[in-house]
Order: C-alpha cells, then structure tokens, then sequence
C-alpha cells in the first residue's frame, strides 16, 4: 500500500509523465547508452588483452619424424626418464 506522502513525492517527481509517454514508442535512454559503452570497452579490453596472450603462443609444429624420434629413448635420455618417477626398463615406478 502506498502512503500518501509516497504518492505525492512521486507524482511531483514525474510531472505529467504518464500523459505524455508514447508506450509504443520507448527508449533505452542515457542509462542503456551507458551500458552500451561499458559493454563495448569491457570487450575491446578483453580483446586487447587476448592479443597479448596469444602472441606468446608458439604455432610452431613439432614434425612426425621427431615425434618417432622423441618416442624412442636414447640411453642419454634414460636418467632423465628416471629422475621423473620411471624406471630405467620402461615400467611405471608405480607399477612395482
């Protein structure tokens, strides 16, 4: 229920603002045009800020032959293969 104080303070807010309002005809305002912009700079920030991070990226493709090459351990590789938690014979270390 609303006071009449309320009724009052709010009819002298708005003066005649339901008379003249066009309901089919309504507009986002300055306050949507606030959004709107925070919106738009919030996204150009993220985008900025994924350029940046993307130039870190390397693109560069590791060709099949190394990977073969990388997949068959060498017995210089072996200690490093072991100080990781693997067993010199291959096996998982948690594997017993």
């Amino acid at each position: 229920m609303m006071s009449a104080t309320v009724s009052l303070a709010a009819t002298h807010l708005v003066p005649l603002a339901a008379d003249d309002l066009d309901k089919n005809k309504v507009t986002p305002g300055v306050l949507g045009f606030i959004v709107f912009a925070l919106l738009g700079a919030a996204v150009w920030v993220l985008m900025k800020s994924m350029n940046k991070h993307m130039k870190k990226v390397a693109f560069d493709e590791i060709p099949e032959g190394a990977v073969a090459m990388a997949a068959t351990a060498t017995p210089a590789t072996a200690p490093a293969a072991t100080a990781r938690g693997a067993k010199a014979d291959g096996k998982d270390a948690t594997e017993g």
